[in-house]
This record gives structure tokens, C-alpha cells and sequence, in this order.
């Protein structure tokens, strides 16, 4: 949207702060994979141990790896906010080295309880690493940067989980050498994390006077009721567990899905990994993209209605599938009836990668700073809880006779239901959909100067008022929340109205025609400034009738006047909308509003041009005016 190129997410790349945390994380996600992968294969097909069988094996070595994110994510988040992120972070990776240099002795001597016991640890070593990892990229990354960075770690976290397992099943499966070679790699790999997290710059503590509540129950309540005190924040933990109840259904069930209803061999099954890690890495690095380097949570609802589509659509797909005897990776993607299933699992994959980036950042940006951490641990647990109760319901539903199709089928409806409920309750990410759906998809949204725009405190922004979808377009244009005061009339527009309301807009009257309402805009509007959020005013006081500016009125001067009673000096931003006056919504045809859609054409190209703030107490009406003409003429 910015009128000025931006490097991508790339380049992050290349830059001191970011990239040897990247490829630290990357080593720790790969390394947990490649013994847990190589684990699993060495006891399903290589020992025989009475206590342990196959059909077990892999779900006792994933809840040994879960229980240590319920046990230890609430202490290990006070750590990470009491303690310099990345003395953390090689404390970790310290702690990786030893658990792998005793897993590659259980690797070399075959013993299982020492591979069981690694595997908890190893659970502790992701659990230890989780929320220094959310809480590092907002302490090193600008707003502008944080969706950027959570798709690079996001897109890096599944390529490392696949390499992991890639090269754990081909290591183990070497005869004679694979046990060593399985040792070997672990270490290696747990050295060079521990190499490049030499390298990570000091990030630090957030709240060093922090006291440590060792007990786990309580301070993960704590943790929750922190996380409570922002609903748009704890709404967003369910969400995100949401999405891991989701993943985990399709991933648990991969095994199974190719083995009876694919035909296919093992293969097959780490071929739909990888379809689901490539369609995950692509969704997470497209949200750079689409949300034009801001924290854009309209594509939540787009996410949730590919998550949804595309797995309801996976089951007709499935269902209509022949009987055939059992085929390798080839013969499985050489045959076109197979084409639509990968393709549901590559598009729902990739729809969950634009669900759940903006969710994180959303978490990232609006948590505290000095509480960041912890709300992060919060999340991990009710992450690992969401996944154990897809797993028991995944196996409930397979032990009445559901088939995995059906369960695919029904994971889409309730992902529907679900992601409706949480628009419902957390309107403002239903708000940004039909925001960015305006910006992106109805009109060709262009901004200069977004950089005037606040990312915290108060800020009064003032426009010029052209068309009944300014507001929808402003909320497009900022990063945060906008609360508008906006002329009562429009909230009697159809769809409109209900949305304005949606939005908690505040109505204004004359004060003549309702003196009642004209007094309580004002005392809400300097509420909405006092708590430091952002406050937008149209001061002409109604739509243009011309395409002309009209007089500014006094309504911004009493706001400031509240204000500056308060001891506040709010900031006053003028904005200007161009090239709006002549399309749909503007009042250009003589019937109105809204009576030729296609008047200029689609796509039609609108603007926003931003200008620098103006100090609270220096403003009048006619400067702002002033400032504003100036903008749309520069437009």
C-alpha cells in the first residue's frame, strides 16, 4: 500500500538481528524431528519391545514430547520475560547438546527408556524455547516487519520438520550403520544450533524484577488471566489453538489416510507431509504479501473459509476414490483421480498458513511487553491441550465407525462454526476482512505517508469525507483499531450501519436536532483518547455533496479541549481520500449512492495520503483544513 518499496521478508535474511535466531530455531525444530521421527521408525520396524508395540510406539513418544509443554510452559515464560532473551535461547540450545549426546548413547545401545527419557527432554527443550521465540521477533522487529518475520519462522519451522523427518527415516534405515549414523546427525545438528545462537545480538529481559512462581497450576491461570485482560489477545490464544486442534487432525490421521484410503505405501504418507508443509510455507510467506508489511488480521476470515472449503471439498474428493492395490509416490501422482486430494491438502494447508500468522503477530503486537512471554506460554498449553483433545476425538470417532473422510468432513463444518463464533465475539477481525476485501479486491488502494501513522498511544485523524466507505477504507489503511465518530444518519445504511455498529463507532447529532447525543459523542471520544487509542473525525460534518472540501467545524477543537483537560496532548493527524468522488459509493449520480456499480469501471484506483501530525495544542480548524486541501491536491 505504501508509496515507497519495501524490501521483502528476505531480506531479513541477511540481517544480524533475525537471521541467526532463524536458522537457530530452524536446527532446534529440525533436530526434534529427526530423533523423533528416527525413533519411531527404529521401534515400530527394528526392535521388538513386548512393552512397547508399534501400534503404541508413536503415540507414547508424542505425548512424551506434549507433557512437558503442560507442565513447564508457565515457568518457562516467567523465565523468558525475567531474563535476556538470548542467554535464554543458548541456555536451550546448551541443554540440546547434553539431551542429544545421552540419545545418541540410546541410539548406540538400543535402549528404549533412555530414548523415552530423551524424548521428554527434548519436549522441555521445545517447551524452554517456544516463548523466547514468539517473544524475540516483536523486541527486534518493527510493526512493519512482524507478519514478515512470524511467516519466515513459520515457513522455516515446517521445512525443518520435514527435512527432520526426511533425514531421520533415511538415516535409521541405513543396515548396520543406521543407529550411528542417527547419533551422529543428532549431535552434529545440535552443535550447529548451538553455533549460530553465538551469534544472536542481546535482547533484553522485559521484566528482570520479576518474581518466579514455581507452581505450574497457578501461574498458568495467572498466565490465562493476563492474557484475559485483552480479549482481542486471549481470543486470538483460542484461535490459535483452534488451528493446532485443526492441523493435528490431518497430520495424526496422514499414516492411515494413505494405508487404507490412498492405496498407497509409506511413501505415500510422507509425500502428504510434504504436500501440507509446502502448502503451510507457502500460506505463511503470501501474508507478507497480501497484508502489505502490516499486521493485517482480515486475512483470518479468508484463512478460516480455505480451512474450511478445502477440507469439506477434501471429502467428496476422497470419497469418490476406486479400490487399488497398494502404490508407491509415483504411480500415486501419476493418476489424475489423485490430483484434486493433493490439491485440497496443498490449498487448506496453505489457507492455515494465512490463518494463523496474523494471529501470532496479532499476539506479538497487543500483549505487554513485560507479560509477552507468559501470554505466550499461555498459548503453548492450550495449544498442547487442543491437540491431546483432537487426538482423543480423532479416536472416538474412528472407534464409532467414522471413516476419515467423515472426520475430515466434519473437522471443516466445525471449523466453520468455529470461526464464525470467534468473528462474532472479536468483531474487529470481521471488520478488517471487509476492510482489506474493499482495499485489495473492490477499489486499488494506494497510501503515501503510512509511516505518519501511529503504531502505539493516542492520535486524533482527521479526513475529508467523500463516500459512505471512507471509514471501511481507513480501517484497511492503519495498523491498529479506529474508533469513528461518524454522523447518526449512516448507521441506517443498510450493511453498512450494522458494521459501523459492529465497530463500537461512536453516532454524532447536531446539537440542535439531538443535544443529548451530540454531549455523549464527546465524552466517549475523549474516553477512546484517555485509554491511548486512535480516534478518526470527518469534521465536515457530513458527506461532500461536490467533491469539494467543505468548512471544517469546531467538534475537534472541544475533543482537544477534553483532552487537554485530562493532561493530555493528543497528536492530530490529517489524512485526504482521493479519486473516491465519482465512484459507487459517493453521492455524484442524482439518485444518490450506490445506483451504477460500475461507473468507473472496476478496480477503480483510490488513494489516502497521510501528513505529518500536528501538536494537539497548535491546531485549529482552519489549519487542519489547510493541511488536508494541501494533501488532496499532493493526491
Amino acid at each position: 500500500m505504501s508509496g515507497h518499496p519495501q524490501p521483502n521478508q528476505f531480506a531479513l535474511l541477511a540481517q544480524r538481528r533475525f537471521a541467526p535466531f532463524f536458522w537457530t530455531q530452524f536446527a532446534g525444530a529440525a533436530n526434534d524431528n529427526l530423533f523423533k521421527f528416527a525413533f519411531t521408525v527404529m521401534v515400530t520396524y527394528q526392535l521388538s519391545v513386548v512393552w512397547l508395540p508399534p501400534t503404541l510406539a508413536g503415540l507414547v513418544i508424542g505425548a512424551l514430547f506434549i507433557l512437558p509443554f503442560l507442565l513447564f510452559s508457565a515457568t518457562s515464560g516467567q523465565l523468558t520475560d525475567k531474563y535476556d532473551k538470548t542467554l535464554m535461547i543458548r541456555f536451550v540450545k546448551n541443554l540440546e547438546i547434553a539431551v542429544m549426546l545421552l540419545a545418541a548413547w540410546g541410539f548406540m545401545h538400543a535402549s528404549v527408556p533412555v530414548l523415552l527419557a530423551c524424548t521428554f527432554l527434548m519436549g522441555l527443550h521445545s517447551t524452554l524455547f517456544g516463548p523466547v521465540k514468539f517473544a524475540y521477533l516483536p523486541q527486534v522487529l518493527s510493526e512493519r516487519e512482524i507478519t514478515g518475520g512470524n511467516g519466515m519462522v513459520e515457513m522455516g519451522t515446517f521445512v525443518a520438520i520435514l527435512l527432520g523427518q526426511v533425514a531421520g527415516g533415511l538415516l535409521v534405515s541405513m543396515p548396520e550403520v543406521g543407529a550411528r549414523n542417527v547419533a551422529l546427525g543428532c549431535v552434529v545438528v545440535a552443535l550447529l544450533g548451538r553455533l549460530v545462537a553465538q551469534a544472536i545480538p542481546a535482547a533484553p529481559a522485559t521484566d528482570p524484577g520479576l518474581r518466579i512462581n514455581w507452581n505450574p497450576v497457578s501461574e498458568t491461570w495467572r498466565n490465562l488471566a493476563l492474557a484475559h485482560q485483552q480479549l482481542a489477545v486471549f481470543r486470538s490464544l483460542l484461535g490459535i489453538s483452534w488451528m493446532w486442534f485443526f492441523g493435528a487432525v490431518f497430520l495424526s490421521q496422514f499414516p492411515s489416510l494413505a494405508k487404507e484410503v490412498l492405496h498407497g505405501n509409506e511413501q505415500v504418507a510422507s509425500f502428504l507431509l510434504v504436500l501440507f508443509s509446502v502448502g503451510i510455507g507457502v500460506g505463511s510467506l503470501l501474508c507478507e504479501v497480501l497484508s502489505k508489511r502490516h499486521v493485517e488480521i482480515g486475512l483470518v476470515p479468508l484463512g478460516a473459509i480455505g480451512m474450511s472449503l478445502f477440507s469439506i471439498d477434501l471429502y467428496f474428493a476422497l470419497r469418490s476414490l476406486p479400490d487399488a492395490p497398494s502404490m508407491g509416490v509415483m504411480l500415486f501422482v501419476s493418476q489424475a483421480q489423485h490430483w484434486r486430494v493433493m490439491l485440497d491438502l496443498v490449498l487448506l494447508s496453505l489457507f492455515t498458513g494465512l490463518y494463523s500468522v496474523p494471529m501470532y503477530a496479532l499476539i506479538q503486537i497487543r500483549s505487554q511487553a513485560t507479560h509477552r512471554a507468559r501470554i505466550i506460554a499461555a498459548n503453548n498449553i492450550l495449544n498442547a491441550l487442543f491437540m491431546i483433545a483432537s487426538a482423543l476425538l480423532a479416536g472416538v470417532l474412528l472407534k464409532s465407525g467414522f471413516s476419515i473422510p467423515q472426520i475430515f468432513l466434519l473437522t471443516g463444518i466445525a471449523n466453520a462454526v468455529v470461526a464464525f463464533y470467534i468473528f462474532l465475539v472479536v468483531p474487529e477481525y470481521l471488520l478488517r476482512f471487509v476492510a482489506w476485501v474493499l482495499s485489495r479486491l473492490v477499489y486499488r488502494f494506494r497510501i503515501q505517508g503510512d509511516a505518519y501513522l501511529p503504531t502505539t498511544g493516542a492520535a486524533v485523524l482527521v479526513c475529508n469525507h467523500v463516500s459512505f466507505v471512507d471509514a471501511v477504507l481507513l480501517m484497511a489503511a492503519s495498523p491498529r483499531p479506529i474508533c469513528f465518530i461518524m454522523d447518526h444518519r449512516i448507521f441506517q445504511v443498510p450493511v453498512l450501519g450494522w458494521l459501523f455498529r459492529l465497530a463500537k463507532a461512536i453516532p454524532i447529532a447536531p446539537r440542535g436536532e439531538d443535544p443529548r447525543t451530540y454531549e455523549t459523542a464527546f465524552d466517549a471520544a475523549a474516553a477512546v483518547l484517555k485509554d491511548g487509542e486512535l480516534l478518526c473525525i470527518f469534521p465536515e460534518g457530513g458527506l461532500t455533496r461536490d467533491g469539494t472540501l467543505q468548512e471544517f467545524k469546531g467538534g475537534i477543537m472541544k475533543i482537544l479541549e477534553r483532552t487537554q483537560a485530562m493532561g493530555l496532548d493528543v497528536p492530530v493527524i490529517p489524512m485526504a481520500l482521493t479519486h473516491l468522488w465519482g465512484s459507487f459509493f459517493s453521492r455524484i449520480e442524482q439518485g444518490g449512492a450506490m445506483v451504477r456499480p460500475f461507473r468507473r469501471g472496476v478496480f477503480s484506483r483510490v488513494g489516502l495520503e497521510v501528513g505529518a501530525p500536528v501538536i494537539g495544542s497548535a491546531v485549529t480548524p482552519q489549519l487542519l483544513r489547510t493541511r488536508v486541501a494541501d494533501l488532496m491536491a499532493r493526491g
